[in-house]
């Protein structure tokens, strides 16, 4: 996912984007350095301002509340971009277990 991508997101689909990607650190029901660091790589990426960080930050201490996660919200000229942002958190700690595989697995479905 290039940096000029990243930008062409709106600063609601740019958290919309992370409340996906902290929701799926969330899966295995805890959230590690590798997550939190990556976390921080798509923060200065999508250059979040202040407010926004502390948000972030708020997602990694409690996941995102499930309604504000909707598959159907991913705005369709971005599915491929936050697939991959998904697919980056989920694999990151080198440990992708069966219930984040499935987790991958349906959200693509749900994004077609």
């Amino acid at each position: 996912m290039t940096h000029s991508s990243l930008l062409q997101l709106d600063r609601e689909e740019r958290m919309l984007l992370m409340r996906f990607v902290c929701s799926f650190a969330w899966i295995d029901l805890k959230v590690t350095a590798e997550e939190r660091a990556l976390a921080a790589h798509l923060i200065s990426k999508l250059e979040l301002d202040e407010d926004e960080m502390i948000e972030v930050a708020n997602w990694l201490k409690t996941p995102p509340p499930v309604d504000q996660v909707d598959p159907q919200d991913v705005p369709h000229d971005h599915k491929v971009q936050f697939l991959r942002a998904v697919e980056s958190m989920v694999a990151v700690d080198g440990e992708v277990t069966d219930e984040e595989r499935e987790s991958i697995i349906v959200f693509a479905q749900l994004i077609r």
